[in-house]
């Protein structure tokens, strides 16, 4: 947190050397003197400072200034930081406008020049003003803030993208943040311009791509090479893995990324079942760990980008971004894993983004306070994600299809959904219809054991069903199962077509795909674990059969 501000301006280069001099002399170390002899400068550079999230504490201005009055000058200062207090610096001759000034912009004080001795007769006069405001004063968040509406979807993709990418934010709706309205009126601001981010250097984004953003926040959204030994797709447990030991073994190791690292798990609010983390830890956590590690040993990422097809070149494999760029890498490990599946259900469509959700509780939940929320799903991330919201929301509500949450989540967590008052498990019961205005406000649920149905009021609805896994992109002939997971290792042998593509005298090994060089790992691979555990070990698998495929070629 920077120091808050006291800000000076008198036309008078003299005056302004002589009062900046004393004020640094006795607040230097709590507070930034910046002083300016021009109206129009001082104009901009406090847009400039709100932007950046800086604090006024005091202003002081001559009265008298070619420009402006001092007076008009505290009159639009007032407008970006209503909270600072003001003080008018005047000669024996402007006390009639001082005074004219107590009523007319709430003048908190006028000094008279000269004001020697200051110890008697600037001193006190400052430290009464500035304990006032420091009584008021809550320090401004510092970082990145969005400003958006509250049901867009646009606004939601931002805050999920940023919260994906571990990088902290504040988010403002436009329809109830003062501090937004003020914001968005001082930089003239549309709606056609939501959601905007404001950076911590002043900057704003309207209405920006994920790759503007990426670009700002320092992301890696190009290649520095052109062949990789490994190109890892997909950065879940399984892919960062696979990061850390391809570039902690020695390897050129690339990790391309869609969206944000971390997959499923990364969303999870709380994994108490991870090995030598008894207190259990956050997805994002996890995911910050593996990162950094991953990092440390030279592990490139490349972040959103897209691969949209691979193609076989030689020995090499060609991966191919959306953006058409082309590289190439000796092995390629697919760790894409899945998607929720989509509710086909009446109206879900409608508000997806605008009260419905796919995952995402940890960046919506503070919007569900003494909220009314569903739950769909009864696997360990619909528990984790209960339990989180439960910290915000009203009441909790879990649907399930099944009777109870027994076959599909661990114990421990059912355990703690039973402990948990506001979380309410809804045992055969499905979602027929979500209706709203413009949001989501209702939904019509149906009990399957007495076929009766019945509305709901619902401020927001989580969706945790299925596992479609993102496998659609991939061609070469790879065998995938009728779910569309990559079957991989031996169980391609069940498949006809198996030897009409397998053209290598020897077998694949446990993870590789039926194009030798691929492999694959975590939830995306047919027959896969589905815990972030396994994930992690199949990574790290992946590498060593990167090592003896690269080995023969």
């Amino acid at each position: 947190m920077g120091l808050p501000i006291i800000f000076c301006i008198d036309d008078d280069a003299q005056v302004l050397r002589a009062i900046s001099r004393d004020l640094k002399t006795q607040y230097k170390d709590t507070y930034k003197i910046l002083n300016t002899s021009s109206v129009k400068d001082a104009l901009e550079s406090l847009l400039a400072l709100q932007n950046k999230g800086e604090e006024i504490a005091i202003f002081i201005s001559d009265q008298r200034m070619p420009e402006m009055q001092g007076v008009d000058f505290l009159q639009k200062a007032m407008t970006l930081f209503p909270d600072a207090k003001k003080v008018l610096l005047t000669a024996y001759s402007d006390t009639e406008a001082a005074i004219k000034a107590i009523n007319d912009v709430q003048l908190d004080y006028y000094l008279m020049k000269p004001w020697d001795p200051p110890e008697e007769k600037l001193y006190p006069a400052i430290d009464e003003l500035l304990n006032d405001w420091q009584a008021n004063y809550k320090p401004d968040f510092k970082g990145i803030k969005v400003i958006g509406y509250q049901f867009s979807p646009n606004s939601h993709k931002v805050k999920d993208f940023l919260a994906g990418n571990l990088v902290p934010y504040q988010w403002m709706d436009i329809g109830s943040s003062e501090l937004a309205k003020q914001l968005c009126t001082t930089n003239n601001l549309q709606a056609v311009d939501f959601p905007v981010i404001f950076f911590e250097d002043g900057e704003l984004l309207k209405n920006p791509s994920l790759i503007d953003i990426s670009s700002k926040i320092g992301l890696n959204a190009t290649v520095k090479q052109q062949v990789y030994d490994v190109i890892i797709i997909g950065a879940g447990p399984a892919g960062l893995s696979a990061a850390v030991y391809g570039a902690s073994e020695g390897l050129s190791t690339l990790l391309i990324e869609r969206k944000a690292p971390g997959g499923q798990a990364g969303t999870s609010s709380r994994i108490e079942n991870y090995l030598g983390f008894p207190s259990g830890l956050s997805g994002s956590d996890l995911t910050r760990r593996a990162i950094t590690q991953a990092t440390r040993f030279g592990t490139e990422f490349l972040s959103p980008q897209s691969v949209k097809e691979i193609k076989l070149k030689d020995q090499y494999k060609t991966i191919v971004l959306e953006d058409d760029t082309e590289i190439n890498a000796k092995a390629v490990v697919i760790t894409t894993g899945v998607d929720y599946r989509k509710l086909e259900t009446e109206g879900v469509e409608d508000f997806t983004g605008k009260g419905i959700y796919y995952g995402a509780a940890s960046t919506e939940a503070t919007s569900c306070k003494n909220k009314e929320v569903y739950i769909l799903g009864g696997g360990n991330s619909a528990g984790q994600a209960a339990m989180y919201l439960s910290k915000f929301a009203e009441h909790i509500y879990i649907i399930v299809r099944k009777p109870d949450l027994s076959s599909s989540m661990s114990q421990y967590l059912i355990d703690q959904i039973g402990n948990t008052a506001n979380i309410e498990v809804l045992g055969n019961t499905e979602i027929t219809k979500a209706t709203g205005d413009g949001h989501l406000e209702h939904m019509e649920i149906m009990d399957a054991t007495t076929n009766t149905s019945r509305t709901v009021k619902a401020d927001a609805l989580f969706i945790f069903i299925g596992a479609r896994p993102y496998t659609d992109w991939i061609g070469l002939e790879i065998i995938k199962n009728d779910k569309g997971f990559i079957e991989t290792g031996r169980e391609m042998n069940n498949y006809p077509e198996f030897k009409q593509v397998w053209k290598n005298s020897r077998d694949p090994f446990l993870l590789e795909t039926s194009s030798p060089g691929i492999f694959a790992a975590g939830d995306v691979r047919a027959g896969a674990m589905n815990r972030v555990t396994s994930a992690v070990g199949e990574g790290s698998m992946s590498i060593s059969l990167v090592h003896q495929y690269l080995s023969e070629v």
